[in-house]
Formats: structure tokens, sequence, C-alpha cells
């Protein structure tokens, strides 16, 4: 019986000693938690470090160590190490009174997107929604990482949820008006930016794109007053100006567009270059409308230099090689009303022609004039029609067709278009079967060096 008494006692013995461990441990282990998360909250990161690392080492699956320690290297501007931590609770998997999975799940969702891994974050903010579903900013953050993924119709919904559960957030109302502008669906961009900026009148970003709708809209000045307000921001001013000189271009007030075209160019920034590049087009395009050809040009080499391929810009160089090379043709390209008429009048008188009217055109000039002699002292004088035509485009078949219907208006037989480009082939091959000359600008370069020279004024 005593060997038997004394197994008892030493089994009893142990499992008192067990018990007596898991009891202390039970008591000694929270207490420590404790002060770890007080440490924590008191900002002493070194000896909150220096407590979870030595918890840690003695239970490598202690989750409210590993959860605090990653806390303690937030406050201590080590984010790395952070997330290294939350992975390593994600992957234990169990939730306490000290880490809590919200709260958790919210911080590790943070650290995931902060080292651009979005893929991770957005599990997170999935499982969030499912744990908090009436939280907006989780919403709100799940549309984003689905639109920097360029999923705009998944970004779209869940910004429209955030908007149901919270009205007056202004920055979803802008990115669904963003998700939106980008699939062409125009009404639905205009009214998610419109509210985003009764929300918010200093979204800038939001009278940008507006500004963009309004104009695609034709509602130019609505549009010029979008720009004017995005422009106040640094980081929209050179494309808002941009955008408010090719609504002045839409108006045809090529004076205001090239106004404020020319502060697009002295306020663009480094890391501009491309709005710079197209500052200068559509600079050189309304100085070329105002007949301000040099500065054109200027604008042209200025593009030219640093990117030859850019649009038409070596072709325009092309076109204006006269231009640059022979004074005759910069007189006739760049000369106010009154000298174009009279020089045009001239050419006419010297083909022969007596001059019985002249007309402004669109971007021209008419004459209607009669043949000064004839070898027959009774024969009837023809009369002939003329276009001289101030352009760099060729000449196309629509307006060759129009010249000839003004013939048979005029009751004229034979015409003649002189034109400082060239003209296209079916331009050509309509004319071929029809009294129409057509003359290019070596003609027009040859007629011209027959007058005599005076001064021009210039536009």
């Amino acid at each position: 019986m005593m060997p038997l008494m004394i197994i008892a006692i030493i089994i009893l013995g142990a499992g008192i000693g067990f018990l007596a461990f898991f009891l202390i441990r039970s008591i000694i282990i929270p207490q420590k938690i404790a002060t770890l998360e007080n440490l924590v909250k008191q900002n002493k990161t070194a000896a909150a470090i220096r407590l979870a690392r030595k918890m840690i080492a003695k239970d490598p699956r202690n989750v409210d160590a590993h959860y605090l320690l990653g806390l303690a290297y937030l406050a201590d501007n080590k984010p790395e190490l952070a997330l290294m931590e939350l992975k390593t609770v994600n992957s234990i998997g169990q939730f306490t009174e000290f880490c809590r999975e919200v709260p958790f799940r919210r911080k590790i969702a943070e650290l995931y997107t902060k080292f651009n891994q979005g893929e991770e974050a957005l599990k997170e903010y999935l499982l969030l929604v499912k744990k908090d579903p009436n939280q907006p900013e989780y919403y709100f953050l799940i549309g984003q990482l689905f639109e920097e993924r360029g999923k705009g119709a998944k970004a779209a919904e869940f910004y429209q949820k955030t908007i149901e559960l919270d009205p007056k957030n202004w920055k979803a109302h802008f990115h669904l008006g963003m998700v939106l502008y980008r699939a062409k669906k125009s009404t639905e961009s205009k009214e998610a930016l419109e509210a985003s900026l009764k929300l918010n009148p200093e979204n800038h970003a939001a009278h940008f794109y507006l500004g963009r709708l309004l104009k695609e809209n034709h509602d130019y000045t609505a549009a010029l007053s979008a720009f004017e307000k995005a422009q106040k921001d640094a980081t929209y001013k050179t494309k808002a100006l941009i955008e408010r000189g090719t609504c002045f271009m839409s108006m045809n007030n090529f004076e205001k567009a090239a106004s404020e075209l020319e502060r697009a160019v002295k306020t663009a920034k480094e890391g501009e270059e491309n709005e710079l590049l197209y500052a200068h087009y559509f600079l050189a395009h309304c100085y070329e409308k105002l007949r301000e050809l040099e500065r054109a040009i200027e604008h042209w080499e200025a593009i030219y230099v640093k990117k030859p391929n850019f649009k038409d810009v070596a072709e325009k160089l092309s076109q204006y090689q006269e231009f640059r090379q022979d004074d005759r043709m910069k007189d006739f390209l760049t000369a106010g009303k009154e000298e174009f008429l009279s020089q045009c009048r001239s050419i006419a008188t010297g083909m022969g022609l007596s001059v019985q009217d002249t007309t402004e055109i669109h971007s021209g000039c008419q004459i209607l004039g009669v043949e000064a002699q004839s070898k027959w002292r009774n024969a009837r004088k023809i009369p002939k029609l003329l276009w001289f035509l101030r352009t760099t485009d060729p000449v196309d078949e629509s307006s060759v067709r129009a010249f000839h219907e003004q013939m048979k208006q005029l009751n004229v037989t034979r015409g003649i278009i002189l034109t400082s480009s060239s003209f296209s082939r079916l331009a050509m091959e309509f004319a071929e079967s029809r009294p129409i000359e057509l003359m290019g600008k070596e003609k027009l370069l040859e007629l011209l060096k027959t007058l005599p020279r005076e001064p021009v004024h210039r536009n």
C-alpha cells in the first residue's frame, strides 16, 4: 500500500504544481500584456519593444505581444518592422482582448496600402466591411483600391455605397465623378463633380474636370469660369490656362486665346514638358490665325527642338519655308486687310484684268474682273472670277466646288484660284473638267515678284 500511496501523492503533487503554474501564468502574463499596452500608449517605445521581444522569445505565438510590438514599431517610425509583426498575427489568426480584430485589420490594411500591396489591403478592407458594414470609410478605401487597378465599375459601386452611408463625403462624390468621367458618362460625372463642389468649393481638381465636361458640351462660358477656379491650385494652373486658351480658340477669339496660352508657357514648371508642348502648339495656331506668322514660327520651332515629330509641326515649318526665305510671300501672308486687298488687285491687273469688284472672303479675297484688252475691237470681254487664299492647308475639293458654285451665281464662265499652299488630288481632278485654273504657291510667288515693293502694314 505504501508504494501506491507514495505514487498517488507524487501524482497529486505534480497536478497541483501544474495547476499552480497555469494559475500563476494566467495571472502574470495578462499583467505583462497590460504593462506592455501601457508602455505603447505612453509612447515609451524602447521599453515596449524590449518587453515584447522577451515575451515573444518565451512564447513565439503570443498574439498580443506581436500585435503590441507592431504598434511600438509604428510609434518608433519603423513601419516595415510593424508590418512584419502584424503579418505574424494574421498567420496565427487569433484575436484577444488586447488584439481585437477590427482595429488590427484597419492597421494592417493601412500598412499594406502604404507599401503598395493593394491586393492584400483590399482583402483586409473587404473583411472589415463584413465586420462593420455601416462604416463608410471602408467602402471609400475599397473604391480607391479598385480605381487604382482600373476597375472603374467596381470602384463606382463602392463610392456609391460610401455616399449612401455618408452623403456629405465630398471625396466620394469627387472620385465617383472621376470614375464616370473616364467611363465617358458625361452627365453622371457632371452631377457627381457638382455634388462634390457643393460640399467643398475649394476642390480645384473637381473644377478642372467639370470645366472639361462643360467644354466638351460647348458651354464655353461656364467652362472658362471652372478653369479660372481650377488654376488657383498650382497643380492645375498650367493645364487650366491651356484649357482656357482652347476655349477661346473654339469661340474664335484668338487674341484672348493667345493671352491665356502665353501665360501657360510662362508658368509651366519642371515636369510639365508635355503641357508646354501643347501650349506652344496652340499658340502657334492662334498666331497663324492672327497672321502673326513670325511668332507662330517661333513656337513651332520651339516644339521642333524638343520633339521634331510632334503633330504636324515639321509640316508647318516646311509649308512656311517660303515665308522664312522670301519677304514677298511674308508680306502676302501677313499684310493687313487693305494692303492684302491691294496686292490682290495688283496681281489681277498684272494678269490683264480690269478689276470690277473686290470682296473679302474667309481666308482670302475674291476679285471679279474682265479682260482689259482684246485682239478684236468689238469682241465681248470675258469676265473672270479670282480667289486669293491665304492658307497653309491644301485647298480641298469642297473649296473648289464652292468656287464653282460662286461662278455660276455670278454668271462667270472662267475662274482662277490662287493659294499660298497647294491643292489636294481631288481638288485638281474636279478642276480638270471645268473652266477653273489652279495656281499654287510657286506660281503665286512668281506673280508676287512682279509687284513693286512697298511698305506692308501687318495685322
